[in-house]
């Protein structure tokens, strides 16, 4: 099974996979039985992730609650992103900053990147994850790696959620000290993906499933993946982030390997989510990527409510963020149109009151690099 030069060939062993099959054989013993076993299969995984588990989700709860604890403890990683530049070449039907969009497009200069991070590490954090469109032209690799460069004045770890960079320009990222890398695949249905992403570099579908693995080449310490939930069927799209997810982390042992799980949120390019995620959906799956790979980071992001998000923090994530302006510059000149309509504005005060309430304990560092090359 771990034969495979890269995921896409890896990805193929289901391709004639039929989900529908699949969950109609899935039987309450065979998930009771999953639920006791200490290590899972993607199989295993799979059926949690079947109809018929949801009648479990209070077992499969208590489960998660378990795991994480157990590898985790009782903390909470708090993180914020930055926006720096939002010009982009793409036309993806859902985004808010797509191409043909007609919003107002910035790209901050060092200074300005200074004085939003300056107001961002007065909240006493020292993690930041920066953000771009996909512009090679406004938003250069060289831009970004100075952008990193002035970053590393206040934080003490800087990760970049960009586009999908060639093996050399990861490479030079790790040299210049970056972190991690968060990069959604979005959907991993090849036909569908094709519909969503119709014109840009993130039309090229294997380029960018391969860009997780190549930031793992290239020495990145943490690599986050995910599937934006709501542009197909969600379980399908579940599963394959798991089945990622499980690839690089047993081929690449040194790499932290996270997941995210957004769902679909309101944003100027009026896309209508293709598949509804319901709460209790998302509540399946979270629990049972946890049970899963109970050593994988778990990250959730402002796209849901503050209830959810509470909730949620309980039962296998272990990273959150806060104080969160999906605009350009937002941090220090007010929210303007960002990328998507956020559903929790707590600030990270907030955030780190919220989660002592609840016994836990905020972390503001969880990384400090040493040397950069």
């Amino acid at each position: 099974m771990r034969t495979a030069q890269n995921f896409l060939q890896e990805k193929e062993q289901y391709n004639n996979l039929d989900f529908d099959e699949f969950f109609a054989a899935v039987t309450d013993d065979a998930v009771s039985s999953v639920l006791v076993k200490d290590n899972l299969n993607r199989w295993d995984f799979l059926t949690l992730l079947s109809p018929g588990a949801q009648k479990y989700l209070e077992q499969m709860a208590q489960r998660a609650r378990r795991e994480t604890i157990r590898n985790f403890g009782y903390v909470m990683q708090l993180f914020t992103p930055m926006y720096i530049a939002d010009y982009c070449d793409n036309l993806c039907v859902y985004c808010g900053f797509n191409h043909a969009n007609d919003i107002k497009r910035r790209q901050l200069s060092m200074d300005e990147i200074r004085t939003e991070a300056a107001a961002i590490a007065k909240t006493g954090l020292k993690n930041i994850l920066i953000l771009t469109g996909e512009s090679q032209k406004y938003s250069s690799v060289d831009y970004i790696l100075e952008a990193v460069h002035t970053l590393q004045e206040y934080f003490s770890s800087v990760s970049m959620e960009v586009y999908a960079f060639s093996q050399a320009d990861y490479i030079r990222a790790a040299e210049a000290g970056v972190d991690g890398m968060t990069m959604f695949q979005e959907c991993y249905a090849k036909d569908v993906y094709k519909t969503l992403h119709l014109a840009g570099p993130k039309a090229d579908y294997e380029y960018r499933l391969d860009a997780p693995e190549r930031a793992c080449r290239a020495g990145l310490r943490n690599v986050n993946i995910g599937a934006l939930l709501g542009l197909n069927e969600w379980r399908q799209e579940a599963f394959f982030t798991g089945v990622h997810a499980d690839y690089l982390q047993h081929k690449y042992k040194d790499v932290e390997i996270a997941i995210s799980t957004p769902r679909m949120r309101p944003c100027s390019a009026g896309f209508a989510p293709r598949s509804i995620v319901n709460d209790t959906d998302l509540v399946q799956y979270i629990t049972a990527l946890r049970i899963f790979m109970p050593r994988a980071g778990l990250t959730l992001s402002t796209r849901e409510t503050e209830t959810m998000r509470d909730n949620l923090i309980k039962i296998g994530i272990t990273k959150i963020s806060g104080g969160v302006t999906v605009a350009v510059g937002g941090h220090t000149k007010g929210e303007d149109e960002g990328q998507f309509v956020i559903s929790d504005s707590r600030s990270l005060e907030q955030m780190a009151k919220m989660l002592y309430s609840k016994g836990y304990q905020p972390v503001y560092k969880d990384w400090q690099t040493l040397a950069v090359k």
